[in-house]
């Protein structure tokens, strides 16, 4: 579920489909530049109601899967 709503974000940033966008695939060969993950992040947060800080271990998108996993599951503790 995460995945795919996140795949949508990204998909939506990027104009692909997001059957396209897979967990392994790293942000550099989409063509996502730092300016670029800054802006989907924040729609991560707004998606998701989370705060994601930006740090460099977010090269893939199962990072940012991973990520976003973790922080709702605090936030439901």
């Amino acid at each position: 579920m995460i995945h795919e709503k996140l795949a949508e974000i990204i998909a939506e940033h990027i104009d692909c489909d997001p059957s396209e966008i897979q967990p392994d695939m790293r942000f550099e060969d989409l063509g996502i530049d730092s300016l670029d993950i800054t802006e989907i992040i924040m729609s991560v947060e707004d998606a998701f109601s989370i705060a994601v800080e930006v740090t460099a271990d977010l090269a893939r998108v199962s990072d940012l899967t991973a990520k976003i996993e973790e922080l709702t599951a605090e936030q439901q503790a």
